[in-house]
């Protein structure tokens, strides 16, 4: 690409340029119409301008995007990028008795009368590592940043993968450099995966795990409460003991919740609403059956990418059943029943390893009736909508962060290429092999 400096206030201490202007290309806004030949601004870091006639600043450093396409940058958004890989938590000591508390004199379960005690720690708490955080896991330097990066997309909502409660998602900027540089939003919710593998007793099962979590969350509920009437007036009162796995829960602005059959889907709902926190439910193999349910609910879903096939390593002879060839068969067309019901959703990687692939998968879905502008709000101001940060992320808009993806061509046709990524305002370009030359 034709690159040309017009002048060095252009630049920063770094020797990069500050400002840029793309021009002439195809700008995929995500939140407006298509402009066919239009102008976006890149000043700081932000979005400066865009549209036909938007004016090129003094200084700005040019790129000329006659026959290119400019897209939002897009979001992975339930991801595991750029965390260490993380063994299976212990689940071999037995839960702490309910709520872990003593009862004063009043014999009631009010505030007053309830104090926290942490009976060995939040340990006693198995398989909960609710206070951990993505943000302060990420190794800015892991390789699939890189690879992701190269792909188009620029923000991953990244959670902690092990445990029941396994922590604290962060949005993060995919620019490299320093783990702080790269947050841009901490904590955004808690994962919660009512996994049992592994345990010999309570909560080992499912049921268990629901009974496990609801008594989390009322825990949570007293704790909040003693910690409030003692905080306004501490005196006579005994302290509530500090619980790390309920501070953990409390500061978790929504939480998110496995649902992939309409079973599950319609079970999380309703278990949803007992906690009585902002929920999103993730998975959704079967999200053509539960459209209804989700829509009457209000509930957003995020829908794994990695869509239901045979294992390659199964008996052959193993004649699978008319309800998994089904679910194999209709999964990719849950993303447009969904569309057409009016229920917000958006993507995530799920387990498709290679970022490359991805728009290979959401193609699946367009081919199964997705509209395509519908799958780019899927990976752009949908997913920044569901987690509450569409104010500075997901589409192209004066005053938004810069993050944005510039192809030769439809971003989801099969020899379409990557020219150029721009995370924060900084200029990446991936090269052969899968490397990038960026910042530029």
């Amino acid at each position: 690409m034709l690159l040309a400096a017009a002048g060095a206030i252009a630049h920063g201490q770094s020797g990069s340029p500050e400002i840029y202007a793309i021009q002439n290309a195809t700008i995929h806004t995500a939140s407006g119409p298509i402009i066919s030949s239009g102008t976006i601004v890149v000043r700081n870091g932000l979005i400066e301008s865009v549209g036909s006639g938007a004016d090129v600043p003094a200084g700005a450093w040019t790129i000329d995007g006659k026959g290119l396409h400019v897209y939002p940058g897009l979001i992975d958004a339930l991801s595991r990028w750029g965390l260490p890989p993380a063994a299976d938590a212990p689940a071999s000591r037995p839960a702490a008795a309910p709520t872990a508390a003593r009862r004063g004199g009043g014999g009631d379960d009010s505030p007053s009368n309830v104090q926290f005690q942490d009976d060995g720690g939040p340990e006693e708490r198995p398989s909960n590592t609710s206070w951990l955080k993505a943000a302060d896991l990420v190794q800015p330097n892991d390789p699939a940043l890189t690879a992701a990066r190269n792909a188009g997309f620029t923000t991953a909502v990244v959670f902690p993968p092990t445990g029941i409660f396994a922590g604290q998602g962060s949005a993060l900027n995919l620019g490299g450099g320093r783990a702080g540089d790269m947050v841009v939003s901490s904590p955004v919710g808690q994962f919660l995966s009512l996994s049992v593998r592994g345990f010999t007793s309570f909560p080992g099962s499912l049921l268990g795990s629901i009974a496990y979590v609801r008594q989390v969350y009322l825990d949570a509920a007293h704790y909040k409460s003693a910690k409030a009437m003692y905080t306004q007036n501490p005196r006579g009162l005994q302290r509530p003991a500090y619980d790390r796995a309920l501070e953990g829960v409390l500061e978790s602005p929504r939480l998110l919740l496995p649902a992939s059959r309409k079973v599950e889907i319609d079970r999380m709902i309703r278990f949803g609403r007992e906690l009585k926190n902002p929920f999103v439910l993730y998975g959704g193999s079967e999200a053509w059956r539960a459209a209804d349910s989700l829509k009457a609910a209000g509930v957003p879903l995020l829908i794994n990418l990695k869509w239901p096939e045979r294992d390659r390593e199964s008996d052959p002879d193993v004649v699978d059943s008319l309800r998994t060839l089904e679910i194999r068969e209709n999964a990719p067309a849950g993303p447009a029943a969904l569309a057409k019901a009016g229920v917000r959703f958006a993507f995530y990687s799920g387990g498709v390893e290679r970022p490359a692939d991805i728009r290979r998968a959401v193609k699946r879905a367009v081919d199964a009736g997705l509209a395509n502008d519908d799958a780019l709000r899927a990976m752009t101001l949908d997913a920044a909508r569901i987690y509450g940060l569409d104010d500075r992320l997901g589409s192209l808009e004066p005053g938004k962060i810069a993050n944005l993806f510039v192809t030769d061509g439809d971003w989801l046709a099969e020899k379409t290429a990557v020219k150029m990524v721009f995370v924060d305002g900084k200029k990446f370009e991936p090269a052969a092999g899968g490397q990038t030359n960026g910042p530029a």
